[in-house]
């Protein structure tokens, strides 16, 4: 983490007019440090979607207690406050996923232990059958017809009976075996489900749009990818709260997965980035593309800490369809390059 103090107190030593000079040079610096904080809630909540969204929440507190122009005691304050986060946040993530190790080693033990019970109990019917065999044995010996055949029924109820339970135990194991397995099945369902749902929006998470990304590219089909920006979204965010910029970004989503068509998979980037998967080459996107600007960008009616707002939000949309050769990052590389000139270009015509 860069420690933003020692750049203002290096600043802090010349005069008045050096420092408003300083001022104008730290601001870049101090947004900077504010996106790394964001960031940095993102891929925690990539990492451990469980613990994420806390993560992304204390940072935010931090992000709002420096102000618009802290002072060095307010940036010493929010990197000590940062370093404290991050630590308890990395305590709770290795728990997390130990538990969940102890989670898949308790199978293990179950299907061992199994497997072991299996084996006694084929040791006891085998010493059962091996006695009732050399009761058959015996047989050939016998002169006595009357004992002979007295002889064969008793061995074979005895071997009905050591069958029978055969089958009544085996059952009962195989039951027991199943029913725990369907358990640790559910549980990871549940933890593939997390992984896969960003928990803000319901859209696919991160790591489940570039799952899906990644197999169009090995199998070959023909594919383009959406990157969606909310335009002026941290102003937005800056201005109503971080409530209402998340009641925004739930309503946009939702706006967004309506607009998509039904074979359209529709992820959230991270922050205000949404990204959609088409099955189609780069012509049809573009006619996609402007549908889903077109429909995304209006008023939203959202509620607030002091009742409902309306706001305005409009998206830049970047197109990347994917080449012969692509591999996953240079795909993402590409479009998010296409993204920036297309926020250039919009500010460009706000301006003019």
């Amino acid at each position: 983490m860069i420690s933003l103090k020692r750049y203002f107190d290096a600043e802090l030593i010349s005069g008045e007019e050096a420092q408003e000079t300083s001022s104008e040079r730290c601001m870049p610096l101090l947004a900077a440090y504010r996106s790394a904080l964001a960031q940095m809630g993102e891929c925690g909540a990539e990492t451990c979607p469980s613990h994420g969204a806390e993560l992304k929440r204390e940072l935010a507190k931090t992000d709002a207690s420096m102000g618009n122009q802290p002072n060095a005691l307010e940036i010493t304050s929010a990197e000590r406050s940062v370093s404290e986060i991050l630590q308890k946040w990395g305590k709770k993530t290795a728990l997390h996923y130990e538990h969940r190790a102890s989670e898949v080693k308790d199978l293990l033990l179950v299907m061992a232990r199994t497997a072991e019970s299996l084996g006694h109990k084929d040791e006891q019917y085998a010493q059962q059958l091996d006695s009732v065999t050399a009761k058959l044995e015996t047989i050939a010996g016998l002169d006595d017809v009357t004992r002979i055949r007295s002889s064969v029924e008793e061995s074979a109820h005895d071997l009905r009976i050591s069958v029978s339970r055969m089958v009544a135990e085996s059952k009962t194991v195989i039951h027991h075996l199943r029913a725990e397995v369907s358990a640790y099945e559910a549980k990871l369902q549940k933890a593939e489900h997390i992984a896969s749902c960003d928990t803000l929006t319901g859209l696919g998470s991160r790591f489940w749009i570039e799952g899906r990304i990644q197999q169009r590219i090995d199998s070959s089909l023909p594919f383009s990818i959406l990157l969606i920006d909310v335009d002026r979204f941290r102003h937005l965010n800056d201005e109503h709260g971080k409530f209402v910029g998340d009641q925004l970004l739930k309503e946009f989503a939702r706006e967004l997965r309506s607009t998509c068509r039904f074979s359209d998979l529709v992820g959230r980037w991270g922050g205000d980035r949404f990204i959609v998967l088409l099955d189609c080459t780069g012509s049809e996107a573009q006619v996609q593309a402007a549908r889903l600007q077109k429909g995304v960008s209006k008023a939203y009616h959202v509620p607030g800490t002091r009742g409902y707002v309306n706001l305005r939000m409009d998206a830049s949309v970047a197109i990347a369809e994917c080449r012969e050769g692509d591999c996953l990052n240079h795909l993402l590389e590409r479009v998010d390059v296409e993204l920036m000139k297309q926020r250039t270009l919009a500010r460009e015509e706000l301006t003019a």
